[in-house]
């Protein structure tokens, strides 16, 4: 049966036309980010300390010859930011958008933590944020990996590089982008043993990518440009993800081919599923530009000043001279310091030869060049203070905290920026964990020891919604809260000082939890929830202690209106002599003193109705 014959579900409907057309888009979306691909591997350069090679393109580079010198002003910058990202490496928490969502919430919790760490998240994380920093944006991928656990499948979560990537011009966020290509070399003898079917079609792709300036020669010329095309199709009415993989003109997969997915399409949520991790945002782009670009004009300053003093200080230490065309001077025994006789060829006058003189190098500049490293620091917010130095002046522990933390300030909110990405890539997680989780899968939970949780995506699925007239399905739905794992030292510092300071005034006594629990609501802080709850069992207990004190005193004025007795009064005293001492030391001891007075009394009051 031939494809005019063959029937229309069974016809391919991505061929060769279809991939050609698809190769017209990928060059003109690569023709949209040429510009952001020059920046990027100019960035590269810059952190490699090898940027001398772009200023002398640029004609900065002074004259042949001179030094090249080469400071890590802006690498220290982007170590120190990294740094402070990494300090703060998140975690999610899953909470439930409806009351029945709860146990699942608190399933997913569990879990994500382990199916980051499989993917070993952490190092991809740092990788990105190495990235980010550079060139403004990092890219996740967040993939199902059917090969993964044996064939069983699980999600896979890389880094991607920016000049592998390429999306519709102008668009600001890339799933508004009408077709989205991700590009990669791969051998042919790979991909002819992957793809039988590809065997003797992989000639000349016709494709380039942009490569960083690498040391190693690298080797491309056994490779073919794979390229991996996502685009949306309309199937009755709701849009649907569609994906293909081809090399040159050859399709070596497509959804819309598969007869189980052209339906349903690659992935069930519909997204591309990359997520665009920005630094400082730009408009018109999903991308952004990074401390690479923000610093790398004054870190060209700084080491232009360096070469002229270096250059002047090479000056002033190698002795030069000046020699008539008539004299009669050896130079090249003159030249050499080893040699203990030079030889003339007749007598030397005055103005034979004369040391060459350098001027000395004014003040001026090494303050010009200072000024620049402190325009450095002021800009990328790194200021020595952040690192551990010192301010001038500043000799106290707490004020020197206060401001480490002043200074962390723009590393607090680029930190936050990207939650909201690794929240994305939480999400997509999830929506893979609803596709695909059809089988239970074990999962130890990490730091619980050997606590393990049975897990599959059931509770994911669509719940049917009966009101006895209608049938509607809710698919449950989850918000993320993202915080770091460790918070930072200073951050520690803080709360450790918020809560003694509670402490000493009171907040944890049982007979002022109505006061604490009114002042802390006009107070926000972390973890106030557990303070509150805290603070009123506190209160529950001190509720009962006051109810059981008040049985007993009534029990005791029942034996002294038989016996005569005046127990009910001493009892009484106790009591609010306990309350009094407690009124005078911290919280947790009125608790012991009242009940120690509660004791002596029962035993009392057992003594004064026993029968005589």
């Amino acid at each position: 049966m031939n494809e005019k014959t063959a029937p229309e579900a069974l016809r391919p409907r991505v061929g060769t036309e279809e991939v050609r057309r698809a190769g017209q888009i990928l060059k003109k979306y690569r023709q949209g980010k040429v510009n952001l691909e020059k920046r990027i591997i100019d960035n590269e350069q810059f952190w490699k300390m090898r940027h001398w090679q772009q200023m002398e393109k640029a004609g900065e580079g002074g004259n042949p010859g001179d030094p090249r010198p080469s400071s890590g002003w802006l690498v220290n910058c982007i170590l120190s930011k990294h740094a402070d990202a990494m300090d703060a490496y998140p975690e999610p928490t899953v909470l439930p958008r409806e009351p029945g969502d709860r146990v699942e919430a608190g399933k997913l919790t569990k879990i994500l933590p382990v199916v980051l760490k499989q993917n070993q998240f952490k190092r991809v994380y740092s990788d990105a944020w190495w990235y980010k920093l550079k060139s403004g944006c990092a890219v996740y991928g967040v993939f199902w990996d059917g090969e993964k656990l044996g064939g069983m499948g699980d999600i896979s979560i890389r880094r991607m590089d920016l000049l592998n990537l390429f999306w519709e011009p102008g668009v600001r966020d890339i799933q508004e982008s009408e077709h989205f290509f991700s590009t990669e070399l791969v051998s042919r003898e790979r991909l002819e043993r992957e793809y039988p079917e590809a065997k003797g079609k992989l000639g000349r792709s016709g494709g380039t990518i942009s490569r960083f300036l690498y040391d190693d020669t690298v080797d491309t010329t056994d490779k073919a440009l794979v390229v991996d095309w996502y685009y949306h199709t309309e199937v009755q009415g709701r849009s649907v993800l569609q994906y293909c993989k081809f090399t040159g003109e050859t399709v070596l997969y497509a959804t819309e081919n598969d007869e189980k997915l052209r339906e349903r399409g690659w992935y069930d949520h519909g997204k591309y599923p990359f997520v665009f991790d920005v630094l400082f945002p730009e408009e018109g782009t999903p991308c952004g530009y990074g401390y690479v670009d923000l610093c790398k004009s004054p870190q060209k300053q700084i080491d232009l000043m360096n070469q002229a003093i270096l250059k002047n200080a090479l000056a002033a230490a190698t002795p030069r001279f000046f020699i008539r065309s008539d004299g009669a001077v050896n130079e090249e025994e003159y030249a050499d310091w080893t040699r203990p006789f030079v030889h003339t060829n007749g007598n030397l006058g005055a103005d034979s030869i004369a040391p060459i003189r350098a001027a000395g190098l004014d003040s001026v500049y090494v303050a010009l060049l200072q000024s620049k490293i402190g325009e450095m620091k002021e800009t990328a917010g790194n200021r020595d203070v952040a690192n551990g130095g010192t301010a001038s002046g500043v000799t106290a522990a707490t004020a020197i905290a206060a401001l480490q933390e002043a200074g962390g300030k723009l590393s607090r909110n680029m930190i936050d920026d990207g939650y909201e990405a690794f929240s994305d890539i939480v999400t997509l997680c999830i929506e893979l964990i609803r596709q695909f989780y059809d089988l239970p899968r074990q999962f130890r939970l990490l730091g619980s020891g050997e606590e393990y949780l049975r897990y599959d995506g059931s509770g994911l699925q669509p719940v049917e919604m009966n009101d006895g007239v209608t049938i509607s399905y809710r698919v449950p739905a989850f918000d993320l809260e993202i915080s770091a794992q460790q918070e930072s030292t200073y951050k520690t510092m803080e709360y450790n000082q918020l809560a003694l300071q509670l402490f000493q005034m009171g907040f944890f006594r049982e007979d002022m939890a109505d006061q604490a629990l009114r002042c802390l609501e006009l107070m926000e802080f972390k973890n106030k929830d557990r303070m509150v709850e805290t603070i009123s069992q506190g209160q529950t207990q001190e509720r009962r202690i006051e109810a059981l004190q008040e049985r007993l005193v009534q029990a005791v004025q029942l034996v002294d209106s038989l016996q005569g007795t005046q127990l009910a009064t001493q009892l009484k005293e106790e009591l609010a002599q306990s309350r009094k001492q407690a009124g005078q030391t911290a919280g947790g001891s009125v608790r012991k003193r009242t009940g120690d007075s509660v004791e002596r009394m029962r035993e009392r009051t057992r003594q004064a109705a026993r029968p005589r």
